[in-house]
């Protein structure tokens, strides 16, 4: 059978570009599919017609599409769905391979993903309970109604949801699914090295009894991503610090960038701290360390040496395994490139006085290794002699952190912005600092992950609050 070939899906329909890109295997370079490349006058075409798409979804009522979603989530987790347009199928044990294959996420932690993905698809009327603080969900289909007694009205913000995805982890397609039960169509500019999960969940939206109309999938260069944004009334936006920047001020764009999510040790607890280490270590390493929450820095207000050195004994030893093996830690790297940037932005760092790679000395080997044909980093924790080091607040796509002494009086002043904060304490008077600290969008109090994700609050922005916005309502009594 010929090569995997997955469309560009225009409001649902597959269709075939003569300019392709190829996706491969990281370590071997094997071509594992084509994928057809779209233009940014393609995506400004079909966008001012979304509306058609919309109007597919406002045929159901809100509790029909939880439906439809709860059953594109088994279908997802556990049925063969098609891949492209060539005849070709995909059970899930596919895959997971193909995703390993590509992204270099080992198995294991494609299935976590998964597990995730399908939790949240099968749980919507907990996560739109929360997002909507129990709005009964009657109102987006009738356009009013009540909520504690008083009256209410929703009205869309947008005609359709642009994305603009990542490559690095397949479960930030969860931020997006609440959208289809909330009647807002998705059009999709997936990561080149990852089109599998989010072409996959349409595929099992569609098989649910989803509209295909209200999917546009857009393999698409950086002009074309800019129209997704530019048009669709809303969009959610993966990438680094510069894109974070550019739209920092932008109400119609939530970025998804670096999260710099930190673990916090507070004076009252810190006599403790080795029963803290399990959380931190797992914090800092689950996943493979590419995800945007988890912790990047650990603030200690004394034993900061100590704890450093405890993290790396945990963590410096561990290595590349196969990416079928059960006990895989690391993912490799699809772009080698990033590897080799990553390896050498820490080692220029170091030369700053003032930090120590203390997990050098229980490493067997570099910090950059090939393993079976693919580039991984094994784990690093830098001790830092103070917060103003450049390695003090850093971000990586590996397990990564920093441990650095701050006093508890000085921390919420000097941590910046944090995705997430896990703040061990019991201190009243602290806690009270901590809930009021407007730089900190979600908090952990006690020995929890930073990793530990509540869906039926929200994870970075409430994607209800997102979509829909309340207005004033009186109607004249007939």
């Amino acid at each position: 059978m010929s090569l995997p070939h997955l469309p560009a899906l225009r409001k649902g329909r597959a269709y075939e570009s003569l300019d392709k890109v190829q996706v491969k295997d990281h370590k071997t370079g094997e071509v594992c599919a084509e994928v057809s490349q779209v233009n940014a006058g393609i995506v400004r075409k079909d966008l001012a017609r979304i509306g058609e798409a919309r109007a597919s979804l406002k045929k159901f009522t809100v509790q029909q599409l939880i439906d439809i979603t709860a059953k594109a989530g088994d279908l997802f987790l556990n049925g063969t769905l098609p891949l492209g347009d060539r005849g070709h199928t995909q059970s899930p044990e596919e895959y997971i391979a193909t995703l390993s294959r590509t992204s270099g996420l080992p198995h294991i932690m494609v299935k976590r993903n998964m597990t995730k993905i399908h939790f949240a698809m099968t749980n919507m009327p907990m996560i739109l309970n929360g997002l909507s603080r129990g709005l009964d969900m009657s109102v987006i289909d009738n356009g009013f109604g009540t909520q504690a007694g008083c009256p209410v009205a929703y009205f869309p913000t947008a005609n359709a949801l642009g994305l603009v995805m990542p490559s690095n982890s397949p479960a930030v397609n969860s931020l997006w699914l609440p959208s289809i039960a909330l009647k807002t169509p998705v059009v999709i500019k997936p990561g080149r090295d990852e089109p599998w999960t989010p072409f996959r969940l349409i595929q099992a939206f569609i098989a649910a009894g989803a509209p295909a109309e209200a999917f546009g999938f857009y393999p698409t260069d950086h002009e074309g991503s800019g129209e997704v944004v530019k048009i669709c009334g809303r969009s959610l936006v993966f990438g680094d610090v510069n894109i974070a920047k550019m739209y920092e001020n932008n109400p119609r764009v939530q970025v998804h960038g670096p999260g710099w999510s930190k673990i916090i040790i507070g004076e009252d607890k810190i006599e403790n701290w080795k029963e803290y280490i399990d959380v931190i270590v797992s914090s800092i390493s689950d996943n493979g360390g590419r995800s945007c929450i988890n912790a990047s820095a650990v603030l200690v207000p004394k034993y900061g040496k100590e704890i450093a050195d405890a993290i790396a004994q945990r963590l410096g030893p561990v290595e590349p395994l196969a990416s079928d093996d059960e006990n895989a830690r690391l993912s490799g790297f699809a772009n080698t490139k990033m590897a080799e940037y990553i390896d050498s932005a820490i080692d220029s760092d170091l030369a700053t006085p003032g930090a120590e790679d203390v997990t050098a000395k229980y490493r067997n080997g570099p910090r950059k290794v090939e393993f079976q044909g693919g580039v991984f980093l094994r784990p690093t924790i830098i001790h830092c002699d103070s917060w103003a080091h450049p390695l003090a607040n850093r971000e990586f796509l590996c397990p990564y952190a920093s441990v650095v002494e701050v006093p508890q009086s000085e921390v919420l002043s000097k941590i910046g912005y944090s995705l997430i904060v896990s703040a061990i304490t019991a201190d009243p008077a602290f806690t009270e600092q901590l809930l009021e600290c407007q730089t900190i969008d979600r908090l952990n109090l006690g020995p929890l992950s930073t990793m530990k994700i509540s869906w039926d609050q929200p994870h970075e922005g409430n994607m209800f609050e997102f979509l829909y916005k309340r207005r004033s309502i009186d109607r004249a009594v007939a």
